[in-house]
């Protein structure tokens, strides 16, 4: 019975210590401001996005998580910023973060408020002055450096 128990331990930590797959929208909105949404849990200014959901693939969750944070609409995929993957990256869980560029259209507004505190949109330079929540500030630095990375 022991040795069951134990290799029942060893099989659940082999499948639940595994980064999690999320994904960072950098909506683009049609006058080239970005929106971001700060956030309820920090307080502090990041892009929308959320974890990939069983059955989803990156683009469908892209999709859903604009809508569900932002009220927004995806007009056009635009470029692959990053793939961030530090184990530090997000201080709650390891975290793969697959952050893309994409157009939207609408308005933005705040749809889910036990996530969201508020919605805004901002000139690219404007980014500087904002405390950025996990590694966003690098991706906003990747993207205006028109750098695909790895990291």
């Amino acid at each position: 019975m022991e040795s069951i128990w134990r290799a029942g331990r060893v099989l659940l930590g082999l499948i639940l210590r595994r980064p999690i797959v999320g994904v960072c929208i950098l909506p683009i909105l049609p006058d080239g401001k970005v929106v971001l949404i700060r956030r309820q849990d920090s307080g502090r200014w990041g892009f929308p996005g959320g974890l990939v959901d069983w059955g989803e693939n990156i683009l469908t969750a892209t999709q859903r998580e604009l809508e569900e944070e932002t009220g927004l609409d995806v007009s056009e995929v635009g470029r692959l910023v990053g793939v961030y993957s530090a184990p530090n990256r997000d201080s709650r869980f390891h975290s793969i973060c697959i952050a893309l560029e994409v157009r939207v259209m609408g308005t933005p507004v705040v749809n889910d408020p036990a996530e969201v505190a508020a919605i805004a949109s901002f000139a690219w330079t404007d980014l500087a002055e904002l405390d950025m929540a996990h590694d966003h500030a690098q991706h906003v630095e990747d993207y205006l450096a028109k750098r695909t990375v790895i990291a």
